[in-house]
């Protein structure tokens, strides 16, 4: 079950004007569930994203940052079930292919079209029933649709994710509404999951594509459950210009500042919640690293800890077995880290300090607190002061289980 998780309430989900979602079930892999999502935008939108830096993305990865590049975009097309990745030039058309049915359902460039594809790697999209299942998708494209189109991009999720927070801009409300699914094969190198964020505020294509990155970092590039990064991980930023404020084109701006904490903000919530539904997960850990001296070695120190299946799989057992923290920091890589200075907690209970067992601790207080379904490991590198935060869940036997059985 997922960690303190339910589903997203469909009327607490913001409609953004300039943004209309419709679903269809195509039969993509399986039968009977929604499987395909369009997105129409409006003329006037901008759009902006970052992909993964796998080596072997996928092919509608590729044709992304080829579209994106030709300018304005229209439509964003999404199928669940076959990941159109690792299938050469067949993939390739196959997603130019969407892209062109897309256009003749919309009545725009098949360049301003975004293909997006999560689910099983090295099997041929069924291009035919996307085509078929785009009729549908039309007739069915609301601005008050994001609900449905959360749980249209599901893959081994248990529950769809979505968030929504609103905003002044000098003056004008703002909505920013997102979705996103993940929850195995999930290491960040950019955005590990696909994730669609919204928002009608006009802001400047350069501007936005700043927006776009700064906002991953601070979410979806601080997330993990097993290590692995995906061959489809796309994070994409529309602004639709449709509330009515002067433009955003100043990133020292208040207005940008005020942008950039709404739009981390339902990010954020988006990335926690994938790890909340990681595969098999009873256990959502937050790694607070401080004391470093720069953000990149605090996060090397967090990614050190969630990636361990000794620590994840002690966590799953509520075990105290806590020394396997202390090597996983020990094997972050700064080599001239000085143990004897390194501070490590568990919430509020002082677990070791002066390089071995502080003299406070007691096994009773560590069972106490792995036994929680949320627990804080806090580490304190004493030697500077930048700080990063990692969130992870444990491993549990589930895991085996759903991965084992995915294509069954």
């Amino acid at each position: 079950m997922p960690v303190n998780l339910k589903p997203p309430a469909a009327e607490r989900l913001l409609p953004v004007k300039g943004v209309a979602l419709g679903i269809a079930q195509a039969g993509i892999r399986k039968a009977n569930r929604r499987d395909l999502l369009l997105i129409r935008l409006d003329e006037r939108a901008a759009v902006a994203g970052v992909f993964t830096q796998n080596r072997f993305c996928a092919a509608p990865v590729l044709v992304c940052r080829e579209h994106l590049r030709s300018g304005a975009i229209r439509a964003l097309v999404v199928n669940t079930g076959i990941a159109n990745a690792g299938t050469g030039e067949a993939g390739l058309a196959a997603s130019r292919a969407s892209c062109d049915a897309v256009a003749r359902q919309l009545g725009c460039d098949p360049a301003q079209v975004l293909p997006f594809s999560t689910g099983v790697i090295m099997e041929p999209l069924p291009v035919e029933r996307v085509v078929a299942g785009l009729p549908a998708c039309a007739a069915d494209l609301r601005e008050d649709n994001w609900a449905a189109a959360a749980e249209a991009i599901m893959t081994t999720d248990t529950l769809p994710k979505a968030a929504s927070r609103k905003v002044s801009l000098g003056g004008t409300a703002v909505t920013v509404t997102g979705i996103a699914k993940g929850a195995g094969m999930i290491r960040p190198n950019m955005a590990t999951m696909l994730g669609f964020v919204a928002t009608d505020a006009a802001v400047a294509q350069a501007i936005l594509q700043r927006l776009v990155r700064e906002a991953a970092d601070a979410s979806f590039n601080c997330v993990t459950v097993d290590g692995d990064t995906s061959t489809n991980d796309s994070f994409v930023l529309i602004a639709s210009g449709k509330a009515g404020n002067a433009p955003v084109a100043d990133a020292g701006s208040a207005e940008y500042a005020a942008l950039k904490k709404a739009v981390t903000a339902v990010a954020a919530e988006l990335a926690q919640a994938i790890v909340r539904d990681g595969e098999g997960a009873t256990k959502f850990i937050a790694i607070e690293v401080s004391g470093g001296r720069d953000a990149a070695e605090c996060k090397a120190v967090g990614y050190a800890i969630a990636h361990s299946p000794l620590v994840k799989t002690a966590f799953f057992a509520s075990d105290p077995n806590l020394g396997r923290i202390l090597a996983a920091i020990g094997n972050a890589g700064i080599h001239d880290l000085d143990v004897a200075r390194v501070k490590l907690r568990l919430d509020e209970v002082l677990v070791s300090e002066n390089g071995g067992r502080a003299g406070s601790y007691r096994e009773e207080d560590g069972a106490r607190v792995m036994a929680q379904a949320e627990i804080a490991v806090r580490v304190d590198l004493a030697r500077g002061e930048a700080r990063a935060t990692v969130w992870t869940c444990d491993f549990s036997y589930d895991y085996v289980k759903i991965n084992a059985d995915y294509r069954s």
